[in-house]
């Protein structure tokens, strides 16, 4: 290649990291977060709790639920999806629903949700949906969330702290909230710009705005679900907010290793691109021009070139930091993003062709993701 085609390459890569650095909303910087916080009210809430086989996690999942400190009502739903290891008396959640078999059109998860509220005769101001292996670790978490609410959002959610213990998840797992901020800058979601998201662990909901948007069966079909709900509620005048959270909330199921995180990336991955192969063509190319290039660039015989490579490589790094920091994983894995890169890169083509093939969004046994 020509000497002025790595120039221009170099360039490039190094533009689209200062664009991300100083226009993309300041995703990296972490800067929208739930903070510890009474609500001004009271509230009653209903959390909904959907289960497949989750005996193992789901009874310290309600119990960090039962334990939250606030002036409302809290009432617990586990909805029971199938499952044939004694998810339901495992839980001890006020009550356990058993799910009914799965119409056609649905996702199993969202299934479970429904069945969940629709069993509630509460009629609470708000619902909490959450994971049967999220631990709401402080007991002020709920409280925060209210207290969010009543600034005149509809739904409030926050990143879990997914885990990240391991080598290969202290090299991999930063990386994923990483890149779901950078496609979805949590300001600009506050803010109401751009495309509206939520994290799916853990999402406060309005009863009244989730009867407006149509129930849950509104998004039955989408593999995604937390940020087609957030897409609804803002198509529906609804204001949206997504951060981190101060108080600890985090994620207690394994990963399995390397083949866990790659599975897990490739669950949904192609469903993010909608399942659009042009769309997948332009990640893989975007990718290697942001992630890979400028490490590539170093081995050309260019100075300039290299010196493109250099920089946005460190930059890339600097960004990449404190979500490094945040998941207290080695300082140098920040300067690994490339290669970390390769490895989402990879996963996400291995999605489309699971999707292709019949065996897209496989969870517990559910191909819920194919053509």
């Amino acid at each position: 290649m020509h000497f002025s085609a790595w120039r221009a390459i170099g360039c490039c890569t190094s533009g689209i990291w200062v664009y991300l650095a100083l226009f993309r909303g300041g995703f990296w910087k972490l800067r929208e977060r739930l903070k510890s916080a009474r609500p001004a009210g009271d509230h009653s809430v209903t959390a909904v709790v959907p289960a497949r086989d989750e005996a193992e996690f789901i009874g310290r999942a309600v119990a960090s639920l039962h334990a939250q400190r606030a002036a409302h009502r809290l009432f617990v739903i586990v909805a029971d999806d199938e499952s044939s290891d004694g998810t339901g008396a495992a839980s001890r959640a006020d009550l356990v629903v058993r799910v009914p078999p799965r119409p056609a059109g649905w996702k199993g998860k969202l299934w479970a949700v429904s069945s969940g509220i629709e069993a509630d005769t509460t009629r609470p101001e708000f619902f909490l949906l959450t994971d049967a292996d999220i631990e709401h670790v402080s007991p002020d978490l709920l409280a925060s969330l209210l207290a969010h609410a009543e600034r005149g959002f509809d739904l409030v959610s926050c990143m879990v702290q997914l885990r990240c213990e391991s080598v290969a998840e202290q090299l991999l797992i930063p990386a994923f909230v990483f890149f779901f901020f950078k496609l979805y800058p949590p300001r600009w979601v506050s803010e109401g710009k751009g495309s509206a998201a939520a994290a799916g662990g853990c999402m406060l909901i309005r009863r009244e705005m989730l009867a407006r948007i149509g129930g849950i069966a509104s998004i039955r079909d989408a593999l995604i679900d937390d940020c087609s709900l957030a897409a609804r509620v803002k198509r529906c005048g609804g204001r949206v907010w997504m951060g981190i959270s101060d108080l600890p909330i985090r994620s207690i199921r394994p990963y399995g290793g390397i083949a866990g995180i790659r599975a897990m990336i490739a669950r949904s991955a192609f469903a993010q691109l909608r399942h659009s192969t042009v769309l997948l063509f332009g990640t893989v190319a975007g990718m290697l021009l942001t992630y890979l290039a400028p490490p590539a660039l170093l081995f050309v015989h260019d100075h300039v070139a290299a010196g493109f490579g250099i920089f946005a490589w460190l930059l890339g790094a600097r960004l990449y930091l404190p979500t490094v920091r945040l998941y207290r994983s080695p300082l140098w894995t920040a300067l690994c993003l490339p290669a970390t890169a390769a490895f989402y890169l990879v996963a996400t083509v291995e999605s489309a062709i699971r999707y292709w093939t019949g065996r897209g969004g496989m969870w517990k046994g559910r191909a819920q993701d194919g053509q």
